[in-house]
């Protein structure tokens, strides 16, 4: 008989304190763009209320219900997941935004099925790694068939495309393996071959390989590729130690793309400078050290790896975020979890730490 206690008050606190700054900044981030394109300051807050209330809602759902119930629903919510990967390069179904097919429309609203599918990915592994654990052992009987599994949701995800989201669920899949003790060896190969086909996937996209070498030297190219990486420095360095103040930023005025979404973190370096840049790692180290200290006295084999998944993948997520505002890795569409403006990626983000705090009550 499980016995439950209250849900991890640390890591609740963090993610919370996170889903706060993410609520201010989003609004002092978007209010010049919601008027010029809305006539609205509010338009994005507003939108952000809802989101963040739907992600509230899926947190406590997910805190309360019985995860030997979402065990079973592993298998299901892959096909579920795959077939939305699907559907978004049906025509009529699939919503193409910025030359990308990763939505699916639904009236004024939209959804994301890779972030859906991060999820359950890894929800799947923790199930087929707990299922047999001594298989993880054997290259062909364990490790084979879960990378056979990522090739194809990779692939499925390329073909939107996004490698950013590819690489956060691959490097997921890396340290879920590492956590169920595959053989060092396998690991290193696996290391090896996903090293080879991120390459090949930049050598095989002329804009991929652009935004390389806008990485490597952005100022070469300071209107063109280089500039979202140049305004994003731009707007971290007059930052400073205290910022520019709240609601002050100058790169807001429609200067820095996706101000408010994929280069958030940004916004805050301007306004809130080092110190609250700095608040917002060590919230999310304080998230990372809670996550896998709950992994690690799981109950259970499959919560174990459950925990392990959900951390890493809010936790990768969010380094590689930082690096690509920062100028330490090339531009890659990816959000800063709880902070960048809602949708899918919040509601789900919250769905999965929502089942992380679940496992926490039932460690002492």
């Amino acid at each position: 008989m499980r016995k439950y206690h209250r849900p991890d008050l640390v890591l609740l606190g963090a993610i919370l304190a996170l889903l706060g700054i993410g609520f201010i900044m989003v609004y002092s981030s978007s209010a010049v763009r919601g008027f010029i394109q809305f006539d609205d300051p509010y338009h994005y807050l507003k939108m952000e209320i809802m989101w963040v209330t739907m992600g509230l809602v899926a947190m406590f759902f997910s805190m309360w219900v019985d995860l030997r119930w979402l065990r079973q629903f592993a298998k299901p919510a892959l096909f579920l997941a795959i077939a939305l990967l699907i559907a978004v390069k049906i025509p009529g179904i699939g919503r193409k935004v910025n030359g990308a097919d990763r939505w699916i429309g639904l009236g004024p609203l939209s959804i994301q099925p890779s972030e859906v599918i991060k999820l359950s990915m890894v929800l799947m592994m923790s199930h087929l790694l707990a299922f047999d654990p001594h298989k993880i052992e054997s290259f062909r009987k364990g490790v084979l068939p879960i990378l056979g599994l990522l090739g194809v949701i990779a692939g499925l995800i390329m073909l939107q495309p996004d490698l950013g989201t590819t690489l956060v669920i691959a490097a997921t899949t890396f340290f879920m393996l590492i956590a169920a003790g595959a053989r060092v060896s396998h690991l290193l190969a696996l290391a090896g071959t996903g090293l080879g086909l991120v390459v090949a996937a930049i050598a095989a996209a002329p804009y991929r390989m652009r935004r390389i070498f806008a990485f490597l030297d952005p100022w070469a190219d300071p209107l063109g590729n280089g500039y979202q990486t140049i305004q994003s420095l731009l707007a971290l360095g007059p930052g400073g130690l205290f910022g520019l103040g709240l609601g002050q930023s100058r790169q807001k005025f429609l200067y820095l793309p996706e101000n408010h979404t994929d280069f958030i973190f940004a916004m805050i370096g301007e306004e809130l400078g080092f110190i609250g840049a700095t608040l917002i790692i060590l919230l999310f180290f304080l998230f990372a050290w809670r996550g896998f200290r709950v992994a690690m006295r799981a109950p259970d084999a499959f919560t174990g790896f459950l925990a392990v998944g959900l951390t890493a993948m809010v936790s990768i997520q969010a380094m590689i975020n930082m690096g690509v505002v920062s100028g330490v890795l090339p531009v890659t569409g990816i959000t800063l979890p709880f902070i960048s403006y809602g949708g899918t990626s919040l509601v789900f983000t919250m769905l999965g730490v929502g089942v992380l705090l679940n496992i926490s009550k039932e460690v002492r």
